[in-house]
């Protein structure tokens, strides 16, 4: 396969790869993929906002509020499952739309709702949304990308992701200004909390229009026949020398070759595949650390401990800003340095972060609303919080949807990637669920079993993980 991007010139500074001609064409298509990411950490994180007024609203306790949180979830495994399948047969982007107004339909539902079952149904259906895009984004990007800048590229998915759970957090501190601090209080006859769900009808409608602007998957294209429109897309993304007639053909070989996959497809011996494995293992693990305790609950987390609402919601919004930081550090090295080695990092500093958090959280005192934790521990708690999101975030957070969208070979990637983010919903619904009951129970308890899944994580990078840098997708297999 010809690619300048990876072929050095010799002699002087142009021994380095040269960037694409198109480059900033990439970027900005790769971009408008990955809003369905900021929608995606959006979602996740306005209903940290709206938690304790939910609590209030509805008059329910922490089972029913942390079911009505973890419903979108149950939505989100079922959208990753099925999207696969959707965009194999309608195309990339029809599913991209498809996302965006569901998206749309979810935020004003969720804004209006009149019960309990209402806000639960309404957030299944952004679930489903979010199921899709988290599956349709990665996969897109990659097959548009160059490969010496896949890495960096399917990253800002994630990228995208965290910004849009910063931004939200940002949406919701500006709401809650506006309402004099109350997350029940009124403005412009609908409650502040209502206001922070139904925003996300912006960056929804924006997700649709800017799918309108990029072209479909050169792949998908091919596998229905339509050659010279992928010609015309390859020749926007690929560099001037490319040999695109050769590109065409080693894609439709590589398609000849294979078939639309099913779940059939993805059965081995031992139940599913060792790769399809290896996806549910890096999906699950990326979940079962914890992370989405911090994004779900963190206003609420600290308010537990004895800090005022106010600096509650500020500290939630520094940690996005840390998640920003650590992801930006992962898009300039995941190219770099691989795979392995940033998930190895990571796990080594996610696992002593949280067992950090794990033994300050051990001095709270108090109960109901007079909770307090001594200062030093309240201060190694900030701390560990931040650091474990920093960690998170240059290694798990970006690193596992890069090779999700590179590990798994070409006739069964679309399925496989479906299988292992409906993987990594679930995981996602039982933390999520679990974490009220967990914090009632034993706040550091609850830290104690997110450390030792941390520490689980190095063992499976060290044993399963492959390898993916540099490699096309044609060679995965």
């Amino acid at each position: 396969m010809t690619h300048a991007a990876q072929s050095p010139r010799p002699g002087g500074p142009q021994a380095h790869p040269e960037h694409p001609e198109h480059l900033g064409h990439i970027i900005f298509i790769t971009a408008a993929a990955a809003m369905g990411g900021f929608l995606f950490g959006y979602d996740s994180s306005v209903i940290n906002g709206a938690v304790e007024a939910i609590r209030g609203r509805f008059d329910i306790g922490s089972g029913a509020l942390a079911q009505v949180i973890a419903a979108a979830l149950i939505g989100c495994a079922i959208g990753a499952a099925t999207a696969g399948r959707i965009a194999d047969r309608i195309g990339r982007i029809h599913c991209m739309r498809i996302s965006s107004v569901l998206f749309t339909i979810s935020a004003v539902g969720s804004a209006l709702p009149f019960a309990l079952w209402d806000l639960a149904m309404w957030r299944v259906i952004g679930g489903f949304a979010i199921g899709m895009a988290s599956v349709i984004g990665p996969a897109y990007i990659a097959e548009v990308s160059p490969p010496a800048y896949r890495g960096r590229l399917t990253s800002f998915q994630q990228a995208a992701i965290v910004l849009g759970i910063a931004i939200s957090q940002l949406v919701n501190y500006g709401i809650l200004n506006i309402a004099d601090g109350d997350q029940r209080g009124k403005i412009g006859g609908l409650e502040a909390w209502q206001w922070m769900l139904g925003v996300m009808v912006v960056p929804a409608i924006l997700y649709g229009l800017l799918s309108f602007a990029i072209p479909e998957s050169p792949r998908f294209l091919i596998s229905v026949g339509r050659n010279d429109a992928a010609r015309g897309v390859l020749a926007e993304v690929e560099d001037k020398n490319a040999d695109l007639d050769a590109r065409v053909r080693e894609i439709e070989l590589n398609l000849r070759k294979e078939h639309k996959p099913t779940f059939k497809d993805l059965l081995g011996r031992v139940g599913f595949l060792p790769v399809v494995w290896i996806g549910i293992g890096l999906s699950a693990l990326q979940q079962l650390v914890g992370i989405n305790v911090i994004f779900y609950y963190s206003a609420s987390l600290w308010q537990s401990v004895g800090i005022d609402p106010t600096s509650s919601f500020f500290y939630s919004f520094t940690t996005s800003i840390i998640n920003i930081i650590g992801t930006v550090i992962a898009m300039v090295f995941v190219d770099r340095i691989g795979r392995r080695p940033l998930l190895l990092i990571g796990s080594a500093g996610m696992t002593v972060s949280l067992a950090l958090a794990a033994w300050a959280f051990s001095y709270k005192s108090g109960s109901g609303s007079h909770i307090s934790i001594p200062n030093t521990q309240g201060t190694v708690a900030l701390v560990a919080a931040h650091s474990f999101v920093l960690f998170f975030a240059l290694s798990w957070g970006v690193v596992v949807w890069v090779l999700l969208g590179e590990m798994f070979p070409g006739r069964i990637r679309a399925a496989a990637l479906g299988v292992a983010a409906s993987a990594q919903w679930i995981a996602n619904w039982v933390v999520t669920v679990t974490f009220p009951t967990l914090s009632d129970w034993d706040l550091s308890g609850a830290y104690v079993i997110y450390s030792a899944f941390a520490l689980l994580s190095i063992f499976f990078i060290l044993k399963w993980v492959p390898e993916t840098k540099g490699k096309a997708l044609e060679e995965m297999g």
